[in-house]
This record gives C-alpha cells, structure tokens and sequence, in this order.
C-alpha cells in the first residue's frame, strides 16, 4: 500500500513539472535564426526578434531603365563604387518629388555594382524599416565584426510631431563615441529634404527661447547625410523616353505614334509625370497585348 502511494505521488509530481517546463518554455524568449549572409545580397531587418532575412527576388528594374536622373544617377553609383572597393563615402539622402525613381536608384545602383564585381565581396544591402530606426544600434553592432560590407537602406523616411526617434538615427549616423563601424553606409529615400514637417520646424522657431538653436536642432538630422541628391518633377521628354525605354526593355511591339499618344494621354488621367506613372502606364500596355512583364 505504501509503495503504491509513493508511485502514485511520483507520477503527480511528475506530471506538474511537465506541466511548469511548458509553462517556462513559453515564457522563455524565441531562439533568433542565426544569418547567414552568404545566401543573399539583399536582407530586410526583423527587428524583433532581431535578425536578417533574405530577399530572393529583389523587386527592382535595370540601372538604364531609370531616366531623367542621369546626374544624381552618376553620383549615387560613383559614391557605392567607393564604397564597395573600401575608401571613403557618404551617407546619402535621396529627396524630392514622388515617384521618380529615388528607391529603385539605390536597389539597381546595388545591382550593376554586385554585377560589375566592384569589391572583393559583394555588397549587400539591407532594408530598415521606418519604424524600427531605434533599433539601428543594434543592427549596426551586428553587422560591424561581419566581413562584408552593407548598405542599410530605409525608403521613405521621415518624422512626424513628438516624434523623437530621429535623435537615434542622428547618433547612429555620426554621434556617439564609437560612431558608425567603417563597413556601414546609410541611404535613405524621403519626400522632404529635411526629414521633418515644415510647420514642425516653424513651431520649434516660434516657440523657442532661441529660435535658430531649436531650427538647427531639428535640421541638423539631414546634415548627417554627406550627399543630398534632388530628384525633380520629370519633362515631358523624360517621361516619354521612360516609356518608350520600359516598352522596347520588354518588347511591346506598338507603333511609335499610338505608344507617344497613349502615354500622354495616361499621364493627363493621373495628373502627373514620373517614373512610377511611365511603369504604370507601361503594365496597363503590357496586360491589353496579353504579355507579362
């Protein structure tokens, strides 16, 4: 009888410690997959739990697709070209009108790079995403020991009010003691040319004690950025040779007069003129012949 109590208390607390190992288990943070950074050239930043993910199929177009940007072109590549071979360069801030090309720029600057064999290792390019730019430090600490060296690339950046996030970013850049590890470059995409509102940098002038100390605070985010490349509302010219240069890229077979009518036409019914209206108009094109792209 007492042998049987004694098994049978076994099996109880048996039973209640498989029960508090699950209960630990699931409180215990997830393991973090280990990157490797060999598989890809293009990885986008998880930043919880904290790791690389690769991108297989990266969505970008050829470097001579991309028209009407021929100077910040020629200085954004020459500006990566050094950076790939290891000598000095700028972080780069690509601002200005929409849909002109600015994110595609980095991707297929990275490409033709990679392609042309400009370093000893490939480049490999990283995407941060807007709201996770506090976590810079931590990617930056990750990627310092790695042998490569990386772009991290954040498109569309900016900052709205009682955002203070942009005080990590002005660290991680060029502040702090260890500042930015030699195997790091930072672009970035954004409509405005100093990352902030306007009205939010006129408040800060209207409010201040001293009125240039508070501007200078908040512009002083976008001088971090040894390039800043302007990217302006298209031609009509311009437009019409992004058109024409996607439809001969992809072998649309249009006569020359009906595809110039049909894309000023597409242009009119959007009120603007871009590069994201000439691919647009372009994959319209491509579905009413029936072809992919």
């Amino acid at each position: 009888m007492k042998t049987d109590m004694t098994d049978s208390t076994i099996a109880a607390l048996n039973e209640k410690l498989d029960r508090l190992i699950e209960a630990v288990s699931r409180l215990a943070p997830p393991q973090v997959p280990e990157t490797d950074l060999d598989i890809a050239d293009c990885f986008v930043w998880q930043a919880d739990p904290g790791y690389l993910e690769p991108v297989r199929k990266v969505n970008r177009v050829d470097i001579d697709l991309i028209r009407g940007v021929d100077r910040v072109r020629d200085i954004l590549v020459d500006n990566t070209e050094r950076f790939a071979a290891g000598f000095a360069a700028n972080n780069v801030l690509l601002w200005g009108a929409r849909g002109m090309g600015k994110s595609s720029l980095v991707k297929a600057a990275h490409a033709s790079i990679n392609a042309a064999g400009r370093g000893e290792r490939p480049l490999k390019l990283i995407e941060i995403h807007r709201e996770d730019i506090d976590t810079l430090p931590k990617l930056m600490t990750l990627l310092k020991a790695a042998p490569y060296r990386f772009i991290l690339f954040c498109d569309d950046l900016s900052f709205d009010h009682d955002d203070t996030s942009y005080k990590s970013l002005k660290a991680a850049l060029e502040g702090g003691v260890e500042g930015r590890p030699a195997n790091v470059i930072f672009y970035a995409t954004s409509n405005r040319r100093h990352l902030l509102p306007r009205d939010m940098i006129d408040n800060e002038r209207s409010t201040a004690i001293n009125p240039s100390e508070a501007v200078e605070e908040k512009v002083s985010l976008s001088d971090r950025f040894g390039l800043w490349l302007g990217f302006h509302k298209c031609s009509q010219d311009d437009y019409l040779a992004m058109v024409e240069g996607y439809a001969r890229h992809h072998g649309l077979a249009v006569d020359p007069d009906t595809l110039r009518a049909e894309a000023l036409e597409w242009a009119t019914t959007r009120g603007s003129r871009s590069g994201r209206v000439a691919w647009q108009f372009t994959q319209d094109l491509a579905g009413r012949l029936g072809k992919p792209l």
